[in-house]
């Protein structure tokens, strides 16, 4: 029998698990062409479907820059032809306004848009304009919709070769160090699917990252409610999510587990942020989203609440320091994400020694 401290966690991993659930099916039910009249999808990092899978050809020996196309004098797009990927992958650059000296580097995954020409942090973000003064060079990743950004077991005939942990922690920073005066040092951060994906790879890769910023993210993969969840998320963007890490029972899902690995965390620095899920600042009659984002994102924001404190309260238990931010507003929405991007920085600049 449960006993009632039980009772209430499965109770609070079971709302969870439901928000979650329906929010990806109401807006993966809603990812096709908007008719006149239709409710306007909410920007809660979630992607209005993945088109065909991004072809593979026969993997390089090693991974090597393709090309580079310039956006600006400071923003890039490289191509980096993947052995793990199998392809060439695009990701894009911020470079600072000063260029004369080694910099630590900055990754930052997408949500659930994964949008395959561009990254929500600089579509919605602004991340570009942040960065501008900062010394640090940028990666953002572009495309992985519904991934998770880590390796899968199987190649998936809709969502295509996943193996972006192989490709973002051995590949990618080496090239980005030698051709962008990279120092060694990095951070990671992500929202949303990219918040579970940032912890993921900074646990499961404990010497490349001084410091991981998540913002409304959920961190139980290996538990019953967050592989229903998961799976949702991909279902509902026609992969089918026993190639990601195999049947119900298998031990990649818990090997991918935040709560269960937070232990390899330690020493790092850690910043969290989630709002409650009520209306706040950003969502007033004049956002044109308002509907969608206080209906759907309203709850999908109070959904990763829960998985949030639930992720500080096990640091707490294991005496590992973290800053948090429960704002007591806000939806699971873009605004709110990019304030938190400014309020994050002073946690990961000082890890990465810039100021």
């Amino acid at each position: 029998m449960l006993s009632r401290r039980g009772v209430r966690r499965w109770v609070s991993s079971a709302m969870v698990s439901v928000a979650l659930i329906t929010g990806a099916v109401v807006i993966g039910a809603s990812s096709g062409s908007a008719a006149p009249g239709d409710v306007p999808r909410p920007s809660t990092g979630s992607s209005d479907g993945p088109g065909p899978a991004e072809p593979t050809t026969a993997p390089a020996p090693l991974a090597s820059i393709d090309h580079i196309e310039p956006i600006n004098d400071r923003w890039l797009r490289v191509y980096v032809d993947s052995p793990a990927m199998s392809r060439v992958v695009e990701v894009q650059v911020l470079l600072p306004r000063e260029r004369d000296h080694a910099r630590p580097t900055v990754y930052m995954l997408d949500g659930r848009a994964a949008n395959p020409t561009s990254n929500n942090w600089t579509e919605q973000g602004h991340a570009e304009e942040f960065f501008e003064d900062k010394d640090v060079n940028v990666v953002l990743t572009v495309g992985g919709p519904a991934s998770f950004y880590t390796d899968w077991q199987q190649p998936d005939p809709v969502l295509g070769t996943n193996r972006w942990e192989t490709f973002l922690t051995k590949e990618l920073p080496p090239l980005v160090d030698a051709k962008f005066e990279g120092n060694g040092r990095n951070a990671v951060m992500g929202v949303s699917m990219g918040a579970e994906a940032a912890m993921m790879l900074a646990f499961r890769q404990p010497r490349l990252y001084a410091a991981v910023a998540a913002h409304s993210g959920c961190f139980s993969m290996g538990t019953d409610f967050g592989q229903a969840q998961a799976r949702t998320i991909v279902a509902t963007y026609r992969g089918k999510p026993d190639n990601m890490f195999g049947t119900q029972n298998d031990p990649a899902w818990l090997a991918h587990d935040v709560m269960l690995n937070a232990e390899a965390l330690r020493g790092k620095a850690i910043y969290l942020s989630v709002g409650s899920g009520l209306p706040g600042e950003y969502d007033t009659p004049n956002n044109p989203e308002i509907v969608s984002t206080i209906g759907f994102g309203g709850p999908l924001e109070a959904a990763t609440n829960v998985c949030t404190q639930r992720l500080a309260e096990r640091f707490a238990t294991l005496g590992i320091p973290v800053t948090s931010h429960f704002r007591l507003t806000g939806t699971h929405s873009w605004p709110y994400w990019r304030d938190e991007l400014a309020r994050s920085w002073p946690t990961v600049s000082r890890a990465l020694g810039v100021a």
